[in-house]
C-alpha cells in the first residue's frame, strides 16, 4: 500500500477530519522541490565531514604504507616523482528527524481541520520524501503523557506506524505545560550525525527551548513549521465565553462583546507571533506558518521550494 493510499483510506470523523487530500502529483512536485533545493535529500548529495569512500575529491596526499593502491593519483605522482593518493569525502545518506507536537493544544481547530491534522499531513508529505532513496527518517513526539522516540529507519514502515499512532486518541494523564525544550534536547542527544530536523508545533508553552534550539541549529539544519488556527489570533463577537488553556486546564470567563477586549487580544496574539518569528530567525532556524484554514500543503510546498536563505 502506498503512502497516498494510506492517506485516502485512513479513518476520519467530523471532529477528526484528517489532513485532507494530498494529491500524488503534488507529492511528486514536493519530491522535486526538496531534492533540488533542500540540502541533501538525495542519497549522496549530502556532504560528509569525514573521509572515506566517495566520489568527491577532498585532498591529494603522499602515499603511506597501507593505502589502497587503486587510489593512486597518477598525474601528481608523475609530476612529483613520489606516489600520491586521492582522499575522498565519504558519501552518506541524509537523516531527517521529525519532531512532532502531540500536546492537547494541537487538538484545537475551528476551521477546516485541527492543528493535529495539519501536523499529520506535514509528517506524511515530508516522510514520503525523507524515507526514499536510502535516506532515513527518525521521529520524536512530545507533549502528551507518552512521548516517544523512533530511531531513523529507511522505507515507509516506520512512518505508517507513526501515523496510525497519531490518529489514535490522545493519551490521558498529561498535566502541565508542554516542554518543547525537553524535546529539542532529546533530539539533540539522538541526532549524532548532521541531519535535517523539522519541528512541527504550535509553539504554545514555556519559552524553555531557546538555548537548546540554538545548540541544535549549530549542528543541524533546522526547520520550524508553526501551525495556527484563526481563532488563536482573534476573538469572535459571541457574548460570554469560557476560554480554556488545554495545556494547563486554566479557565477564564470573558465577554467577547467588548470591542476593546477583542482588540487587545488580537494585538497581544500578533505581538506573540512576531516575537516567535524574530526569535527563530535569530537562532538561524527557517520558519513557516501553516493554518488549519485553507490549503496548507500548497503553502508548505511553496516554502520548501524557496530553499535555504
Amino acid at each position: 500500500m502506498s503512502t497516498v493510499d494510506f492517506i485516502r483510506r485512513g479513518p476520519t470523523r467530523p471532529d477528526r477530519p484528517g489532513p485532507g487530500p494530498i494529491p500524488g502529483q503534488l507529492l511528486r512536485a514536493l519530491d522535486v522541490s526538496i531534492a533540488r533545493r533542500v540540502e541533501g535529500l538525495l542519497a549522496g548529495d549530502y556532504r560528509s565531514a569525514v573521509l572515506g569512500q566517495g566520489t568527491e575529491l577532498a585532498q591529494v596526499r603522499p602515499y603511506v604504507p597501507g593505502d589502497d593502491v587503486r587510489q593512486i593519483e597518477w598525474n601528481v605522482t608523475a609530476r612529483t616523482g613520489e606516489p600520491h593518493v586521492r582522499v575522498q569525502l565519504a558519501e552518506r545518506v541524509l537523516v531527517t528527524w521529525l519532531v512532532l507536537d502531540t500536546s492537547p493544544s494541537m487538538q484545537f481547530g475551528t476551521a477546516d481541520r485541527r492543528k493535529a491534522d495539519v501536523a499529520e499531513g506535514v509528517a506524511i508529505a515530508l516522510g514520503h520524501i525523507a524515507s526514499r532513496r536510502g535516506n532515513r527518517l527518525g521521529v520524536v513526539t512530545f507533549g502528551d503523557a507518552h512521548t516517544s522516540s523512533h530511531p531513523p529507519r529507511q522505507g515507509r514502515v516506520g512512518l505508517i506506524g507513526l501515523l496510525e499512532t497519531l490518529r489514535s486518541e490522545p493519551a490521558p494523564g498529561r498535566t502541565g505545560a508542554t516542554s518543547l525544550g525537553e524535546a529539542v534536547r532529546r533530539t539533540s542527544s539522538l541526532a549524532r550525525q548532521r541531519a535535517l530536523v523539522v519541528l512541527v508545533s504550535d509553539f504554545r508553552g514555556p519559552l524553555d527551548w531557546r538555548r537548546p534550539l540554538l545548540e541544535l541549529a549549530g549542528r543541524h539544519d533546522v526547520v520550524a513549521v508553526e501551525i495556527r488556527d484563526p481563532r488563536e489570533q482573534e476573538l469572535p463577537n459571541a457574548g460570554d465565553l469560557w476560554l480554556v488553556d488545554p495545556e494547563t486546564g486554566r479557565q477564564v470567563r470573558v465577554d467577547t462583546r467588548d470591542a476593546k477586549l477583542r482588540a487587545r487580544f488580537s494585538a497581544a496574539a500578533a505581538e506573540e507571533r512576531t516575537a516567535l518569528r524574530r526569535t527563530l530567525a535569530s537562532l538561524g532556524v527557517r520558519h513557516t506558518v501553516l493554518s488549519t484554514s485553507g490549503d496548507w500543503l500548497r503553502q508548505f510546498a511553496l516554502f520548501l521550494k524557496k530553499g535555504p536563505r
